[in-house]
């Protein structure tokens, strides 16, 4: 996914979804991203088929495959996150994980992990217990990562909110939800770069 922006506009990156096809939890993704691209970003999404590609993530390997190498590079040029996942056994989902682990690639960098970006998230899960300790879990790994996750996030009930292939969703203020969480992390990019 990219937004239809100038190619000197900053990149926010979409992490999220499961394997074995689009999943709710991406397209809900995708609605923040939409919101994020209408805002004047370029937008990238890293779904549950390009999450699928990344091995698990050993930190003694001496070498990375390409598609460890696109997802670190792509993630070093951003200047937000937004992370979705969903809540499996009360937790985020092992692929998701995965992929963050890998950022440890980012350690010795000038800009280590995710500091100082905005990150976004959202949680989906098939009822509404897991959403919110997923969403806690991730705004630990995050913390973790230096970054700041975005005052508002987005919890999903899957049972009760059904998405589209048009990018919509059976519910307005889901909708409505995501996008804030797009905006947000829109709004928050410029603030983070007076710092710098």
């Amino acid at each position: 996914m990219a937004g239809a922006t100038s190619p000197d506009a900053p990149l926010v990156v979409g992490i999220g979804g499961t394997i074995g096809g689009v999943s709710s939890t991406e397209r809900a993704l995708g609605i923040a991203l939409d919101a994020v691209a209408k805002e004047g970003f370029r937008t990238r999404l890293f779904g549950g088929e390009d999450m699928a590609r990344l091995p698990l993530y050993d930190p003694k390997a001496h070498a990375r495959t390409p598609h460890e190498q696109d997802f670190v590079e792509t993630v070093r040029q951003a200047s937000a996150l937004i992370i979705a996942s969903p809540g499996y056994h009360g937790s985020i989902s092992g692929v998701v994980k995965n992929a963050l682990d890998l950022l440890e690639e980012t350690a010795r960098d000038s800009r280590p992990y995710l500091a100082d970006m905005p990150v976004g998230l959202i949680a989906t899960a098939y009822g509404w217990q897991a959403t919110g300790s997923t969403i806690a879990a991730l705004r630990s790994i995050v913390h973790a990562l230096r970054g700041w996750p975005t005052p508002f996030a987005a919890a999903i009930n899957s049972q009760l909110t059904k998405f589209d292939d048009a990018g919509g969703s059976n519910d307005d203020a889901v909708t409505d939800q995501l996008r804030m969480v797009g905006r947000q992390v829109a709004r928050f990019v410029p603030l983070v770069a007076t710092l710098g």
